[in-house]
């Protein structure tokens, strides 16, 4: 089952890129909000959608003090070098080993294609969720950019 808001979210330890900090909720917490954004897959359409969307829509995060932490459980070579060629400036961080332990504690792990679905959490500077949409893996968020931005009292 997804956390739902209300719930205080769970740790998160994801990597970004080999030997680099890795990317934490308790390295955020006290400081910005996060948008944690799970995904099926890199390289694919709906998804690079909504990767364009968020970076298009990222002045507007930024100005709601919110950080935006995109997830799936490709690699992180493979997730860099998608942020290179999409351009985007947020985090693209990897949930493949453990394979899907963060999708999993936030309830959005497909394990029959091995996958997290479309699970997006708004978490706020004290780790509680304010937003939640989860779609199975196939359905774009449409209302991802327009609905968190409402939450946090910002236009998109």
């Amino acid at each position: 089952m997804a956390i739902v808001t209300g719930d205080r979210a769970p740790e998160f330890d994801l990597e970004e890129t080999p030997g680099r900090p890795r990317v934490r909720l308790s390295s955020y917490l006290g400081r910005s909000n996060i948008l944690l954004v799970f995904h099926p897959f890199a390289f694919t359409p709906v998804c690079t959608e909504e990767a364009l969307d968020l970076q298009e829509n990222l002045d507007s995060f930024r100005n709601a003090n919110t950080e935006i932490v995109f997830v799936s459980c490709d690699t992180s070579a493979a997730r860099q070098a998608w942020k290179r060629e999409l351009g985007a400036e947020y985090t693209f961080a990897s949930d493949f080993w453990s394979h899907g332990e963060t999708a999993k504690r936030y309830g959005v792990f497909n394990e029959d294609n091995g996958a997290p679905i479309r699970g997006t959490f708004l978490i706020d500077r004290e780790g509680i969720v304010i937003w939640t949409l989860v779609k199975d893996g196939s359905t774009r968020r449409t209302e991802m950019v327009p609905e968190s931005l409402e939450t946090l009292g910002h236009d998109a």
